[in-house]
């Protein structure tokens, strides 16, 4: 199995299911589909094995957690070989959470969690923009995030 176009429905069933709830129970999910659990085990190791399935995660909500500023920087870099030495010093950072290698406008979008407005602040002042390989940023704060869902297998 080395790509979707390899999954048949009951591959995909499986895959919606545990991108909803990836605890759900083997048992569980061959009552749903009507197969056996060992089935279920196999389908899901052979996701695994191909990659496709590539771990399971915790979802968690930011904000119990303290981190109440949500941003967007898009990052223009002085040359595109700054690339590599400008990603190991991003990843380096703690409040960038993700990282985008884009085509258009900027040439990395990441996205920055920060406890406060003034951490954030001091995010953009003391770290992000000291990185030699940025020539420059511009920051979008997000107000809320309506909708955040997996895809759909």
């Amino acid at each position: 199995m080395s790509d979707a176009s390899q999954l048949d429905e009951l591959d995909r069933d499986i895959l919606n299911v545990l991108l909803k709830q990836a605890k759900t129970p083997y048992a569980e999910l061959a009552k749903m589909f009507g197969v056996s659990a060992g089935t279920i085990h196999v389908r899901v190791e052979k996701m695994r094995q191909s990659g496709v399935i590539t771990g399971t995660h915790i979802a968690v909500d930011p904000r119990k957690l303290g981190f109440d500023v949500c941003c967007f920087i898009g990052i223009i870099l002085k040359s595109a070989r700054d690339y590599p030495a400008a990603l190991q010093k991003l990843e380096a950072l703690d409040e960038v959470v993700e990282a985008w290698y884009t085509t258009g406008h900027y040439s990395v979008f990441i996205k920055v969690m920060c406890r406060s407005i003034d951490a954030l602040q001091h995010v953009l002042v003391n770290k992000i923009q000291t990185i030699d390989e940025i020539q420059s940023t511009e920051t979008l704060i997000s107000l809320q995030n309506p909708i955040d869902r997996p895809i759909k297998a």
